[in-house]
């Protein structure tokens, strides 16, 4: 009988490109599904009579079940098939966005927002690191960058999208309908996918033995910094956009379509790049973005500049992902605990981000959140200053 490092092997001497786009798929549904309420909280605070700040509980709820669900998941199904569980993940959004439709009250709304939320963890944890088993070695960069433009797909077209359904039905018909895409992306998952028995379990040791690893705590290091600064300032773009570089309310939705187009760019571009120079690709992200960021009080304060800072932000933090996983393919030892590490540090750091922001916006000014994100840009820059290439495997001159 052979064993799964075997089975792995035969495996990926074929490509699997459908599996790749239906991975893809799932990646952008769950994104969706994580971001919907945001455009629709003011619809669900009056449909279930509760205070637009409580609504604010459906996107809080699930960032933080994924933070614990990405480490957690891997651990609890030990050598079950990833194709098994990816599906059955999906299947669990399904039920989340059903449950959603249904619900006569906030509890209720709430309890189907934990099942999105270990669906994001969960699926995140996996899809990260099944590029390689999927496609060739000299494709993974392509099928990585596939697979993470869910990502920013998601804030182009699916949160738009969804926020349109609903505001022109009702909220309820806008999760319904992710509900039956996830329906039809579970069955492509299963379809698409080859048999995927893990090369070696997920141990809750091994999260903790990831981080022995240089390269691994640079990366999950890094990537918290990053998230934090990023989110401590975009959660406030819109007030950014209006009152230092003085842009009209109604076209704040239009330029975040742009900036959703800017990410796709920028994670294209990344996932090119990256996989000949993973350390490069991770030292520009933090770089750019301290530039940018910090930079907009003044080379943002009229509507032209702060536009073309906000496509270059778009651009930095769209190549996030990809390269941060290129990293990690590079020097993780378990790739997938590595990686299910990553997915917690990141939802974490998404949550601690929109926090720390609002006390500085509300306590000090909006500029000065700008400038906070900047700081944790630099520190972030400076510790892959601090780190070799020959980490990851990259000479440089």
């Amino acid at each position: 009988m052979e064993d799964a490092r075997t089975i792995g092997a035969r495996e990926t001497a074929g490509a699997h490109w459908w599996g790749v786009v239906a991975v893809m798929a799932g990646i952008f549904l769950l994104v969706t599904a994580e971001q919907l309420p945001i455009g629709l909280l003011s619809q669900v605070a009056v449909s279930l009579g509760v205070t637009p700040g409580l609504a604010g509980l459906m996107v809080t709820v699930p960032g933080v079940v994924a933070a614990f669900s990405a480490p957690l998941l891997p651990v609890a199904v030990g050598r079950l098939d990833r194709r098994v569980m990816l599906t059955s993940l999906m299947v669990l959004m399904v039920a989340g966005s059903a449950l959603t439709v249904l619900a006569d009250s906030f509890e209720v709304l709430l309890g189907a927002r934990v099942l999105v939320g270990m669906s994001i963890g969960g699926f995140w944890a996996i899809a990260g690191s099944i590029a390689p088993r999927l496609v060739p070695a000299d494709k993974v960069p392509r099928a990585m960058t596939v697979i993470f433009g869910g990502v920013a797909a998601a804030s182009v077209l699916g949160v738009p999208a969804g926020t349109l359904l609903g505001e022109y039905s009702h909220w309820r018909v806008a999760f319904g309908a992710l509900g039956g895409l996830s329906l039809m992306t579970a069955l492509a998952l299963w379809v698409w996918l080859p048999r995927l028995p893990p090369t070696e379990p997920v141990r809750l040791r091994m999260l903790g033995q990831q981080l022995g690893n240089r390269g691994v705590r640079v990366a999950v290091i890094a990537t918290g910094l990053v998230v934090v600064g990023h989110f401590s300032a975009y959660t406030f773009i819109s007030p950014i956009l209006q009152q230092i570089s003085g842009i009209a309310r109604s076209d704040i939705g239009n330029l975040l379509l742009l900036y959703g187009a800017a990410g796709i760019i920028g994670n294209v571009a990344a996932g090119a790049f990256a996989g000949y120079h993973p350390y490069r690709a991770v030292l520009a992200i933090p770089s750019l973005l301290l530039l940018v960021v910090a930079s907009f009080p003044w080379l943002g304060a009229q509507p032209l500049g702060g536009v073309a800072l906000l496509m270059g932000w778009g651009a930095a933090f769209g190549s996030v992902s990809v390269s941060i996983q290129t990293w990690i393919l590079r020097t993780a030892p378990n790739t997938e605990a590595a990686t299910a590490l990553m997915a917690f540090v990141f939802n974490l750091s998404i949550g601690l981000g929109a926090m720390v922001g609002g006390r500085v916006v509300d306590g000090i000014s909006l500029p000065g959140v700008t400038w906070m994100a900047g700081g944790f840009f630099l520190v972030a820059t400076l510790l892959v200053l601090r780190t070799p290439a020959s980490v990851v495997g990259e000479k440089t001159r």
